[in-house]
């Protein structure tokens, strides 16, 4: 039987969890909410990055991901834009996206993703 990796737990999640070569992440959101989406779409995908080096992995290896947004109509673009030039020439995921109500009115975006490890 594989053994199961949890990191970065508390009493509520583990931050990602790894099991047999597959890296899950929990959600993903800024740190900073005053920031417009551009802003906080780069912190997200910057703590992507952190995250996914903990679990032995990076956005080279992405499967699959979902971005949830509170309002898409108005912030997908520049969402895009952000998410494009992170990417870069890393492999294309299979991505869902999604407008979501957060309990924080000020929070824009959240990210999940999964990672070949």
């Amino acid at each position: 039987m594989s053994s199961i990796q949890r990191q970065e737990s508390n009493a509520k999640l583990s931050r990602v969890v790894v099991h047999n070569g597959v890296a899950w992440l929990a959600g993903v959101a800024p740190a900073d909410c005053t920031q417009d989406i551009s802003g906080q779409t780069r912190q997200t995908l910057a703590r992507i990055d952190e995250v996914l080096a903990l679990a032995g992995t990076d956005r080279q290896r992405l499967l699959s991901v979902q971005i949830w947004m509170s309002d898409m109509a108005r912030d997908v673009d520049a969402m895009n834009a952000e998410w494009t030039a992170w990417l870069g020439d890393a492999g294309r995921p299979a991505r869902a996206t999604c407008q979501v109500a957060f309990d924080d009115p000020d929070l824009l975006v959240e990210i999940i993703v999964t990672a070949a490890v």
